[in-house]
């Protein structure tokens, strides 16, 4: 899996939506869908889809899944986003010529 899993996933704000409520806290499948107000199949999917990115993981619980979110998934994208930063700041570097010296100052 890459940072584009990641991007992919979430791209869809109901998977945004669900990945921000498991940073705060582990869920279940039914509190998701009512935080949500989404269907509990409907936030299956987007669960299915989240940890292929590898952006949650679940632990059963009884008969429940608690599902939380993990750094793995986001660990890619940052140092994709990072990289072009860093691109980013050496482009402008490369481009802005030093600033004029005011005379009597060294």
């Amino acid at each position: 899996m890459t940072y584009v899993d990641a991007l992919a996933a979430l791209a869809d704000p109901t998977r945004r939506g669900l990945f921000e409520r498991l940073r705060r806290r582990p869920h279940t499948v039914g509190e998701l869908a009512r935080l949500a107000r989404v269907s509990p199949p409907a936030v299956s999917q987007h669960l299915r889809v989240l940890r292929r990115a590898r952006l949650v993981a679940h632990e059963p619980r009884g008969t429940a899944r608690h599902y939380r979110a993990r750094r793995e998934g986001l660990d890619e994208l940052r140092s994709w986003l990072e990289s072009m930063w860093d691109d980013v700041l050496a482009a402008y570097a490369a481009d802005d010529p030093a600033p004029p010296r005011k005379k009597g100052k060294q």
